[in-house]
């Protein structure tokens, strides 16, 4: 049975409208589901659980239409967005509610994704649905981790090659281990300090400001552009880089932001999952981020020239390059949990485990 998603949000908007939904339709829904069987794998749906997990997905977005609203995203028909309801927001919710469910202390769940894949509005959103769902959720991004502004001025003076914040060896791991840490092990009704950041502080350059105080977390959404990602064979930066590695001086870069990955590896050991959010294509971040540098000088808010903001975008290439720190997370079931392949709309492609075949050309049914 050939079934589109067209016919998918047919079905909810008649079921959201009050109207039951008769068994062939089920099936329809059914056959959707399991078509693809990298993503039902991905959310644990079997032959066998298939019809359950569905009745539970649409309880749950009966329970979200009053809530739409409060969602982070552009204002458009709640319709619009049922196709991203259905195929991963709400299986995503459930797959992290059941991970909590499985384990005595918070779940710590990180998530890494490069320059506008949309992390901070994914884990925005699953913090909604998780608190409809009874779960204190809690965001947290490796940008609340960076070091003070005296201490990273005074890294620059030592490193003049840092000229943005954001690389590796920028962060205080000691602040982030102690915070998950921290409220892995706090009793009930104890108040933890979750570290914030303004970056609009200093003319942007960003600071430190007062905690966030929290209690009685359930769930920790831990997100960062190289949130997890861990280092690779010294040897390989002997071998042709993709640009823009490409003078010696890249090279050089480059195999010293591999050597501070390594400091990181005690805070990564904290996570007990990682979803990676995977451009199709890596450059497609820099076209987002122009677009939105675009979007706030329309506003009349200060960003980024083009140039500025490709040297900007290139910058962090060249410290953390994604073909050879990303790409190769994407078939490590020892590591990552979930992998979710994003097209040029900011839709997903694919949503699979890496225990499934490497990507290919097939994409999600629309």
């Amino acid at each position: 049975m050939a079934v589109a998603m067209i016919d998918v949000v047919q079905i909810l908007e008649q079921s959201l409208a009050g109207q039951p939904i008769a068994e062939d339709q089920w099936q329809q829904l059914i056959a959707w589901e399991l078509t693809d069987t990298r993503r039902s794998s991905a959310w644990q749906i079997t032959p066998k659980t298939v019809r359950e997990a569905l009745e539970e997905r649409l309880h749950w977005l009966h329970q979200m239409v009053p809530l739409h609203d409060r969602l982070p995203l552009p204002h458009q028909p709640l319709s619009a967005y049922l196709p991203l309801y259905w195929q991963l927001w709400l299986p995503l919710a459930l797959q992290l509610r059941a991970a909590r469910q499985s384990q005595s202390s918070p779940l710590i769940q990180g998530f890494l994704g490069g320059q506008g894949t949309g992390k901070t509005t994914l884990t925005q959103i699953l913090q909604l649905l998780l608190q409809v769902m009874g779960y204190r959720t809690v965001g947290l991004s490796i940008d609340d981790l960076y070091k003070t502004y005296a201490d990273r001025q005074q890294l620059r003076l030592i490193d003049p090659r840092l000229i943005w914040r954001g690389p590796p060896g920028t962060h205080d791991i000691d602040l982030g281990i102690a915070t998950l840490e921290h409220l892995r092990r706090a009793q009930p009704e104890e108040a933890v300090p979750l570290p914030r950041f303004d970056k609009s502080l200093h003319g942007g350059e960003g600071d430190r400001i007062t905690p966030e105080w929290v209690e009685n977390v359930d769930i920790v959404l831990f997100e960062g552009w190289f949130l997890g990602v861990r280092p690779i064979e010294p040897q390989r930066f002997d071998q042709p880089l993709p640009p823009p590695i490409e003078t010696e001086a890249d090279r050089q870069f480059a195999r010293d932001m591999n050597q501070q990955l390594q400091a990181y590896l005690p805070l990564w050991a904290l996570l007990d999952r990682l979803v990676v959010l995977y451009p199709q294509d890596y450059r497609i971040s820099q076209r987002w981020r122009r677009q939105a540098e675009h979007q706030m000088m329309a506003q009349g808010k200060a960003g980024m020239s083009d140039a500025t903001l490709n040297q900007f975008v290139e910058y962090f290439w060249q410290a953390l390059h994604p073909e050879l720190f990303i790409t190769p997370l994407c078939s490590q079931p020892d590591w990552v949990d979930l992998v979710i392949e994003i097209g040029p709309d900011r839709r997903p492609l694919r949503i699979y485990s890496p225990e499934k075949p490497p990507l290919s050309t097939e994409t999600l049914s629309v």
